[in-house]
């Protein structure tokens, strides 16, 4: 499975339902047993098969954005930086990035998936999820 953003991204961005200058994003780690579905995942809740193991609590970790604006390209980057489990025994497959609300999670906006191309196992190490779906506007 190769790593996407989520279709219902553009149209919460574009509906304000996400602004990526102030809202909190959060990584939550799935298994290999998630099949991501681009067109009608759209809320955390339909995501399944979350990792689970020492060090890791459910839903995940905060995750800083960037905004890079280019004015040569006519472009805005979104960037999402690496998401860090210290001291954990983790096995993943993938990474989930979406607008994290505090509440349900039916109500958290997925963004995108970022797929480690296998699983990989820390044991009493550090797991670090490297965010590499950026996404770009341009005009």
């Amino acid at each position: 499975m190769a790593s996407l953003i989520y279709d219902s991204f553009m149209d919460d961005l574009c509906k304000g339902n996400i602004v990526p200058s102030s809202d909190t994003f959060y990584g939550m780690l799935v298994t290999s047993s998630y099949t991501p579905s681009k067109g009608s995942d759209t809320k955390r809740s339909n995501v399944t098969n979350e990792t689970s193991g020492t060090g890791y609590t459910a839903g995940g970790t905060s995750v800083a954005v960037t905004l890079t604006s280019d004015t040569t390209l006519h472009k805005e980057t979104i960037a999402f930086a690496d998401a860090v489990w210290t001291s954990s025994s983790i096995t993943a497959a993938a990474i989930v990035v979406y607008k994290h609300r505090g509440g349900l999670s039916s109500a958290d906006n997925l963004v995108c998936y970022g797929d480690f191309g296998g699983s990989v196992t820390t044991s009493s190490g550090t797991f670090t999820a490297h965010n590499s779906t950026a996404i770009a506007i341009t005009n």
